[in-house]
């Protein structure tokens, strides 16, 4: 078995982490979630539940990934014998997403080749996402190439792989998020649009809008924005155990759990702020109505409504997109190959044997949208096919369930005091350890029983 690698430092495991934790989560579901949800209220029940049942989330599974010095597919067994089932379901999840998520990179790769050599404008014709993604080769090559990126990282290793692609590419992916969200805000619509500004888009954000919201809208709202937690913060799918298993002992992992929860937290408020301002200019209210397809349909129509300055616009944002989708595939693919590694395969032949299992079934993804198309309708109501199904399974099913169980486990049967003598083993100090006591043990897992139900369509 290889010796295990950890990160060098607490910078390189803070970047890495929130690399994982910004992806394509951030920058299109959760504005769109927020301008469904009413603005400013779901941004404020976002944070509140970030710094509550986020916080207990992460830092237990951080924890646990220190504490054990293991891979998600085997800490759970080594922290308690008997336990180890929830390793395997932690390890089943990334593999479920990996595929669907190396298709879905390769839509952005495709979208930022396209605005890098000047040809952007033609991705705002009317139907031309659908054209691309229903083609029986061009998503095929470019999820082949999305993936082969990933792949080379992973093979590299933490340190030189990892780590060193993290420093790189997080800090210019803040830079350019900060800079579009500033250039959106000075927007300013034609007159026959109404002239709508960007920061009346920004005031449609922020501002709290409770018209026709009753109690039954309130609880969709706190639903939505727990589940957008998951994708945000990267937890039940084993990846912040397996980083967490690269974190040095010595390591203050408390301040660490906190910086990325607020750089996290920071990202997503800036991608309703890139977004929402420039749909609102040019779209109006009703552009919001264009939900998962806000990214892929919406946006390349306002890049093509603002000229040259939309060229390059265009350009810095799925470039920007595409570094936040690489960070996140990268720590996707690690939580699966690092399984294999602690079962004894080197990281050379994990790598590649995961690589070719995830071009299978990424193409066999691909191939959904049109060879093998069908319409299946999901228990939460919603209508999709192979992409959806596994989303659906994975998100909405696996993840809340390997949540609670976690929760039964640290708070139960190992108690509490397990995460937080491993987060204070340095002699930090645990500022909300009466808090992380009551979350983990009595509200979370009410919260994930919850939400389960709701994925499950209980709710009607």
């Amino acid at each position: 078995m290889e010796k295990r690698s950890s990160f060098s430092g607490t910078v390189g495991f803070v970047l890495a982490a929130a690399g994982s934790a910004v992806g394509l989560g951030n920058i299109w579901r959760f504005p769109y979630l927020a301008a469904k949800d009413g603005g400013g209220l779901f941004l404020f029940i976002y944070i509140i539940l970030a710094l509550t049942f986020g916080f207990t989330l992460l830092m237990t599974e951080v924890s646990i990934g220190r504490k054990t010095k293991q891979s998600c597919l085997t800490a759970y067994g080594k922290l308690r014998k008997g336990w180890g089932w929830l390793g395997g379901l932690a390890s089943v999840v990334p593999f479920i997403i990996m595929p669907y998520y190396c298709v879905i990179g390769g839509w952005v790769l495709k979208y930022a080749m396209m605005f890098i050599f000047g040809r952007g404008g033609e991705t705002a014709a009317e139907g031309f996402f659908d054209q691309f993604i229903t083609g029986y080769s061009e998503p095929i090559v470019y999820n082949l190439v999305f993936l082969l990126m990933t792949a080379v990282v992973i093979f590299r290793g933490v340190n030189k792989g990892i780590e060193n692609i993290s420093k790189v590419l997080m800090p210019i992916l803040f830079v350019l998020i900060i800079g579009i969200s500033v250039y959106s805000l000075t927007l300013t619509g034609s007159e026959e649009s109404g002239g709508r500004t960007g920061m009346q888009g920004l005031m449609y954000y922020v501002v709290p809008n409770f018209d026709g919201l009753g109690f039954k809208d309130v609880m969709m709202v706190i639903m939505d924005a727990m589940g957008q937690l998951f994708y945000s913060i990267s937890v039940a799918m084993g990846i912040m155990v397996t980083y967490g298993s690269y974190f040095k002992d010595k390591d203050n992992l408390i301040r660490s759990v906190n910086q990325i929860e607020i750089f996290d937290t920071v990202v997503a408020f800036l991608a309703g702020v890139m977004i929402i301002p420039a749909v609102y200019v040019f779209l109006g209210k009703e552009g919001m109505a264009a939900g998962p397809g806000l990214m892929f349909v919406a946006m390349p129509k306002i890049f093509d409504q603002m000229g040259v300055a939309g060229d390059i616009l265009g350009a810095v944002f799925f470039i920007m997109v595409l570094f936040a989708a690489l960070t996140s595939c990268i720590s996707i693919m690690e939580a699966i190959c690092s399984g294999m590694i602690d079962k004894g395969m080197s990281r050379k032949r994990a790598t590649v044997t995961e690589g070719i299992i995830a071009l299978v079934l990424s193409t066999v993804v691909c191939l959904g949208y049109n060879v093998l198309f069908f319409k299946f309708k999901l228990p939460n109501g919603t209508v999709g096919q192979i992409l959806d199904i596994m989303d659906y399974v994975s998100n909405n099913v696996l993840m809340p369930v390997l949540a609670i169980g976690t929760c039964i486990l640290i708070g139960w049967i190992l108690k509490p005091k397990t995460i937080i003598d491993e987060a204070t083993k340095n002699g930090e100090r645990f500022g909300r350890k009466w808090l992380y006591t009551v979350m983990v043990k009595y509200i979370a897992p009410v919260m994930l029983f919850a939400l389960l139900l709701g994925s499950l369509g209980v709710y009607g």
